[in-house]
């Protein structure tokens, strides 16, 4: 349970800041961050109390997260100053197309006046040709008395005449302006309608930038809350995760004593045999008990006890969140639930069964190695599968993988002892860990 509530956590950052602008590799950027963060503080709190660790969990997850939702915050903030100003703009540019609208309706409309007096004027031209005024116009000139009265008739006409083409022209190009001031007007609608929805966009988005920025806020605020809520169950859980956290030392401890009385014992036994066969030291051969632990002519020291990968470190951990240093005696090998844990190397099995926070353990004692006693020790089995006093053989099947003690998923904690303190594994390990 305490696992899918930290799954759930998980996502839930994941979602929060899939809400952001960043692109998909920001993201999955982000996620692979806080995913190590989370994957850190378990492995760090494993030894803690369940609501220790829930608490823990939450407030990585919330701490991670804090600086991509305020990121979003500022992003936010800058898309409602962006949109208030485009919305401005966008007002500005709609008063502005609605101005010229109006001048060019102004222009139209006396264009349309120009039309209007060109066709009366065309028309009283048109009415005298249809009264016959033509008519009268011929025999005007026909009955002149001399040839100054007919050139003055003929003047007279001639005016006539171009007044009327004066008339006609008047109206084409009062037509013609009226076409021009028509299409501007036309052209000032269109860009005022698009200035209109152009304001009415700006101003949708200034909404929505708005309404984004206050989800980024509240996004905000909650990572804090959900932070201050996790510290207070972490405060409240101090006691006991301290006290957890001392047996986890008393536990090593002990294992280290029994590691050196057995290596003690082994070599007292190797010393009685040797003295028992006339011999004043060696290594015990001729029946007598294994006593130096020797490497193969090629590889490793120790054999990879299980396949997978490593998902923590040995050495001091600090726990971020009481402040205090503990030992990872091992590290941990992360592997699937019931996959088969092999001996390191040829041994003895001196510890076989339940061990607090390692749950499910077994040590193996392999002998002397440079006088220490050297053993490999293997917790959180989900079945162990040899017996105290066993002897097994480098690769032979002891255990399965489990989650067992304190543990917050499937894998193999692995120890090196010598002289029954704790030593980096990995000195002894194939360095592909394979």
């Amino acid at each position: 349970m305490n696992r899918i509530r930290i799954f759930c956590a998980i996502g839930a950052v994941v979602v929060l800041l899939g809400s952001g602008t960043a692109g998909h590799a920001d993201a999955r950027d982000d996620k692979a961050r806080i995913d190590r963060q989370i994957q850190e503080t378990q492995a760090t709190l494993e030894a803690a109390t369940e609501r220790a660790q829930q608490a823990a969990t939450d407030h990585a997850a919330a701490t991670a997260a804090l600086p991509g939702a305020e990121d979003a915050l500022e992003e936010a903030k800058g898309r409602v100053i962006a949109a208030d100003a485009a919305a401005r703009q966008a007002a500005r540019d709609r008063d502005a197309a609605e101005a010229v609208l109006d001048a060019a309706d102004d222009d139209y409309d006396a264009a349309k006046a120009e039309v209007e007096q060109g066709r009366a004027d065309v028309s009283v031209f048109v009415a005298a040709t249809y009264k016959g005024s033509g008519f009268a116009m011929v025999n005007s000139i026909l009955e002149s008395s001399s040839p100054n009265d007919l050139a003055l008739r003929i003047s007279y006409l001639d005016r006539v005449a171009a007044e009327s083409q004066r008339a006609l022209d008047d109206l084409t190009r009062a037509r013609m302006s009226a076409k021009q001031r028509s299409d501007v007007a036309e052209l000032a609608r269109d860009k005022a309608r698009r200035a209109a929805e152009q304001t009415r966009q700006a101003l949708q988005d200034s909404m929505a930038a708005q309404a984004g920025a206050e989800q980024a806020a509240a996004d905000v605020r909650a990572l804090i809350d959900k932070s201050a809520q996790a510290e207070a169950v972490a405060n409240s859980e101090r006691t006991a995760v301290l006290a957890r956290y001392q047996q986890l030392k008393v536990d090593s401890e002990r294992v280290a004593g029994e590691l050196r009385a057995a290596a003690a014992a082994e070599a007292a036994a190797a010393a009685k045999a040797a003295k028992a066969a006339g011999k004043t030291g060696g290594s015990g051969t001729g029946g007598a008990p294994l006593t130096t632990a020797v490497p193969p002519k090629t590889g490793a020291f120790f054999l990879m006890p299980v396949h997978g990968w490593k998902s923590s470190n040995y050495g001091m951990r600090f726990d971020p969140v009481y402040k205090v240093y503990q030992l990872h005696a091992g590290i941990d090998v992360a592997a699937g639930g019931g996959q088969p844990i092999v001996a390191a190397a040829d041994g003895k099995v001196v510890r076989a069964g339940w061990a607090g926070g390692n749950g499910n353990y077994t040590c193996i004692s392999h002998g002397l190695y440079q006088g220490k006693g050297l053993a490999t020790c293997y917790g959180h089995q989900s079945q162990i599968l040899v017996r105290v006093g066993q002897t097994v053989h480098r690769g032979e099947l002891i255990g399965r993988v489990g989650t067992t003690g304190a543990s917050t998923g499937n894998h193999l904690h692995f120890e090196v002892r010598l002289n029954g303190s704790p030593v980096q594994p990995l000195n002894w390990l194939p360095g592909c860990l394979c």
